[in-house]
């Protein structure tokens, strides 16, 4: 299945089929571990695994997507609640 055409939201079967995970930590897993900084946090909703988003130094959820291939990812910002799947680039809200 495609990705976002036009800007129009797309659904996929990764996102159908994925689960309300609890986040593993409160912060990017492998920026705590070496100290920096991050601008946005995702939570894998396979595993709970939080990294940084690909505006962070570290990209660390999309490092994370392409180590273990877990393909959907939901924001853990406040007041957010949209999903994105790596493997169909398909947003929902």
């Amino acid at each position: 299945m495609g990705g976002d055409q036009g800007g129009k939201l797309a659904i996929c079967t990764h996102i159908a089929e994925s689960n309300d995970t609890q986040p593993r930590s409160t912060g990017c897993e492998e920026c705590l571990e070496i100290g920096w900084r991050w601008v946005h946090l995702r939570t894998c909703l396979e595993c709970g695994h939080v990294g940084c988003c690909d505006s962070s130094r570290g990209k660390h959820a999309t490092a994370h997507f392409h180590d273990v291939k877990h393909p959907v990812v939901q924001s853990a910002e406040p007041g957010e609640s949209w999903k994105w799947c790596f493997v169909d680039e398909a947003l929902a809200p």
